[in-house]
């Protein structure tokens, strides 16, 4: 293993010794080729640089108390991949190639994957490129299918600890029927200025409301939201929300706890009945909202009077990292050791 202060690691890129490739080319997938180069070649004409046909996803490895290396719901990461390429027009990459290379770059860099005790895992990131050279819209004809890895530690510097959110109206993250239900870089450009803002005025992230209405909750940033009230896990149903696996097996774990799950619109006024809120998605988990401002009515929706995460939000977390850590049962096989 690696000489890394794993304990102080932030969320953030750092060189590894291999990545993986699979090309497209003449209508078929090739074969998947091992590369230690960081750089890709790229025709200054590329599809994916002009009319952004690129989609990304990821996902972690962990490093076990029983030693071994396990990986949460790959096969998820794949259909929803499969479902980006579906809509902005780019060939699916086949399930069993997504999980071989997956396994692939995981034990390839092995030494790289923090130890259990730091709280840091293995990041992994899959990216899909048009890289055919054409000028004028349309499809590319080649693709390059990338994965890479690197160690993170939290994605918020608190780690599992309450944040304030803020909503904004003035920015949109995505179009109802646009591709916010792909994870599309596109997506995350376009939130880069509503975020900054918020980070300037002393919140962890903007809060999105719906792009046609102005009424409803969207999503906190580029996670998903759930609000907890009544022992009911309450999340958005939305035609622009990026469907998260993390939030699909949060409200799983819900039910497992004998919970109510509703996915549903939320109109921002019920944000008043919450006795708890979350941000969720894989880079976090689960990071607990402290209080959400709505500065142009100077409204506060307050979740955590005392600043700490919430029972129901804890016992969701510490569950969920439980599964992914080989330290509670995984009834539903979301996990995959990929290292005994």
């Amino acid at each position: 293993m690696k000489d890394i202060a794993w304990s102080e690691l932030s969320f953030g890129y750092m060189p590894t010794d291999y990545n993986v490739r699979c090309c497209y080319r003449n209508g078929k997938w090739g074969e998947i080729e091992v590369c230690s180069d960081e750089y890709i070649k790229l025709h200054m004409a590329a599809t994916c640089l002009h009319y952004g046909q690129e989609a990304f996803e990821g996902l972690k490895a962990y490093r076990c108390p029983d030693g071994k290396v396990r990986v949460f719901r790959m096969e998820e990461n794949a259909a929803r991949l499969q479902s980006t390429c579906r809509g902005i027009m780019m060939p699916e990459l086949p399930t069993d190639i997504f999980v071989e290379m997956v396994k692939k770059v995981v034990r390839l860099n092995q030494e790289y994957i923090p130890t259990y005790e730091s709280g840091a895992t293995l990041y992994i990131r899959p990216l899909l490129i048009g890289t055919s050279a054409q000028v004028g819209v349309r499809p590319a004809e080649e693709y390059m299918f990338i994965i890479f890895v690197t160690p993170v530690g939290p994605y918020f510097k608190g780690g599992f600890s309450t944040n304030p959110y803020v909503i904004v109206r003035d920015y949109d993250r995505s179009a109802p029927l646009g591709t916010g239900i792909y994870k599309v870089g596109g997506n995350y450009a376009a939130s880069l200025r509503a975020n900054h803002l918020a980070h300037e005025k002393g919140y962890a992230c903007e809060f999105y409301l719906d792009a046609k209405e102005k009424k409803y909750m969207d999503e906190c940033g580029a996670a998903n939201f759930f609000g907890i009230k009544n022992n009911t896990y309450v999340t958005p149903k939305s035609t622009s929300i990026l469907p998260s696996i993390t939030n699909k097996s949060l409200m799983q774990l819900a039910e497992d706890f004998g919970m109510k799950v509703e996915r549903r619109q939320i109109p921002e006024e019920e944000l008043a009945t919450f006795e708890e809120a979350g941000a969720c998605g894989t880079a976090a988990v689960i990071s607990p909202i402290s209080y959400i401002d709505d500065i142009d009515t100077g409204q506060r929706f307050m979740f955590s009077e005392d600043g700490k995460p919430g029972p129901v939000s804890t016992k969701l977390y510490n569950h969920l990292r439980g599964i992914q850590y080989g330290t509670e049962e995984d009834k539903h096989g979301w996990t995959t050791v990929v290292i005994e």
